[in-house]
């Protein structure tokens, strides 16, 4: 870290698909879905994103009041798109046994020792996701980071998904920390350039090696896997 880059007071962490394992939902769709898996899963999870940004975007208001629907709400009727998209037959229960996946979705590997080694470097750690409270905390007990998290952040409080400012402002808000002395930690490109037009510092974990987004600006840091924080932050080793 040179002198002229500002301190890294507290790291942010998305949820889905950098802390939690969103595509671990794929086995048990192929269980029911032979040969259909991991195209619902995908799709589902592409229609999750969809939904959100539609009613920040198009904001379908009833007079008077400001239309919301929750995440959990949003992926119940994305995973329903993606079943009738591939014909796909699920009675109740296997639908049920699906979704309650979100709430103990698999982490990734090295997650933990990374958040441990934050922890141990006093730096704050804090995640912040569309996820709505009860999903968020589920997986995080069911990752066994209840210790490592300092601090849960949901979009669910202000009704505004990511990327609206409003998503990222409340960081500021409930941590404190000006967006140049937060590293910004998301798998998603749209996230983490969200994030740095927001003014945050980032850091791109591209678990699936694609390519930079070729709008707006460039990661700060970019790993494969959340080893790169430790990098970014000057903690490797």
């Amino acid at each position: 870290m040179s002198d002229s880059t500002p301190p890294i007071k507290a790291v942010v962490f998305d949820a889905y698909g950098t802390l939690f394992d969103v595509f671990a939902v794929t086995d048990a769709l192929e269980r029911y879905c032979p040969g259909k898996g991991a195209a619902i899963a995908q799709l589902w999870r592409d229609k999750q994103i969809e939904y959100s940004r539609l009613i920040s975007l198009s904001d379908p208001s009833v007079k008077g009041s400001r239309y919301y629907e929750s995440f959990w709400s949003l992926t119940c009727k994305a995973l329903d798109y993606a079943l009738q998209r591939f014909d796909a037959k699920l009675d109740d229960g296997e639908i049920k046994s699906v979704l309650d996946q979100y709430h103990a979705l698999d982490a990734f590997p090295e997650n933990a020792g990374v958040l441990q080694q934050l922890k141990q470097a006093g730096i704050q750690t804090a995640i912040l996701s569309n996820g709505d409270p009860a999903m968020l905390d589920g997986a995080v007990r069911a990752a066994g980071f209840e210790s490592l998290i300092d601090c849960q952040l949901s979009v669910d409080e202000i009704k505004h998904f990511k990327t609206t400012p409003q998503a990222y402002a409340l960081v500021e808000q409930r941590l404190g920390a000006k967006p140049a002395h937060v590293l910004f930690v998301s798998s998603n490109g749209w996230d983490v350039m969200a994030a740095g037009w927001f003014g945050f510092t980032t850091c791109w974990i591209n678990r699936a090696g694609l390519p930079v987004e070729t709008l707006g600006p460039q990661p700060t840091h970019v790993g494969r896997d959340l080893t790169a924080v430790l990098s970014a932050i000057g903690q490797a080793g």
